[in-house]
């Protein structure tokens, strides 16, 4: 699938290389815009994003924050008409939804430096998102094919190598849908914001694969989400891993080539022994 025009730009460069002469050539880079959510006409956040696929963006957003729950609490998102460049989101609520504007105070980070103790920020998440009892089992198999499949799916990272990207798998490895974002957070949103769009949610049965680290942030997006399995192409962060362990979820991370490490809950991937069919987890 071709990336969006939006998704990226076009600027002069100087190249240079030892032994060579400097040159100058296009080069594509990804795009960096602001986005503001509002709902019901009240301004709620700004992100920086990529532009592309912002009503999916502000969706996801809100599911993430547990201010929404289910497709008919929205009754219509366009793009704001004062917008200029396109840069606002406009969201409003089917009558009679009423949310609580005074929770995103508590887990809308700025970054991952935003100074909340980690022990604090985990039991705020608790309170509002269970924690999750899933059944699911996926072959170990089937989660090392998925960062190539993210990868030949990243269109507008192949032309600027600059984005991340984050995918909802089912547990045989179908790709339900892909989406890439200058910022890890928003490419998870926007595959959520997806999912509620089309009234698929909760993906209960599916994995959530990202581009780069997992961070608390991408861990407690998907536990609103209800995904069981997260898994990153590299390393998480601890307190990604406490978040991981007491919620419940399956935390997967270095997942590259032929390896995995298993950060949290085991039980739910299956290693099957090419001598025997038998199945186990690391202690």
């Amino acid at each position: 699938m071709p990336p969006d025009e939006a998704s990226f730009q076009t600027t002069r460069v100087l190249c240079w290389q030892r032994g060579a002469p400097a040159t100058r050539r296009l080069d594509e880079v990804a795009a960096e815009e602001p986005l503001e959510i509002r709902v019901d006409t009240r301004p709620i956040v700004v992100t920086m994003r990529t532009p592309g696929h912002d009503a999916e963006l502000a969706a996801g957003f809100l599911v993430s924050e547990g201010l929404i729950h289910g497709r008919d609490d929205i009754l219509k998102i366009s793009r704001g008409a004062r917008s200029g460049a396109g840069n606002v989101m406009e969201v409003f609520l089917a009558p009679g939804v009423v949310i609580d504007f005074a929770q995103l105070t508590r887990h809308v980070y700025a970054s991952s430096s935003c100074g909340l103790c980690g022990k604090a920020s985990i039991d705020a998440v608790h309170r509002q998102f269970q924690k999750i009892r899933s059944a699911i089992r996926v072959r170990a198999d089937v989660l090392l094919a998925l960062p190539g499949k993210l990868r030949r799916g990243q269109a507008t990272f192949e032309r600027t190598g600059g984005l991340h990207a984050a995918a909802v798998f089912d547990t045989n490895g179908r790709r339900i849908v892909l989406r890439e974002d200058v910022g890890r957070h928003n490419a998870v949103d926007k595959v959520l914001g997806h999912g509620f769009l089309k009234n698929t949610l909760p993906f209960d049965q599916h994995i959530l694969v990202v581009s780069g680290r997992a961070s608390f942030e991408i861990l407690q997006k998907a536990l609103a989400a209800r995904i069981a399995v997260v898994a990153a192409v590299s390393a998480p962060s601890s307190l990604a891993v406490d978040f991981a362990k007491r919620s419940g979820q399956t935390l997967v991370g270095f997942l590259r080539g032929d390896r995995m490490n298993i950060y949290s809950h085991p039980n739910r991937i299956r290693f099957v022994s090419s001598r025997r069919s038998a199945e186990h987890g690391p202690a």
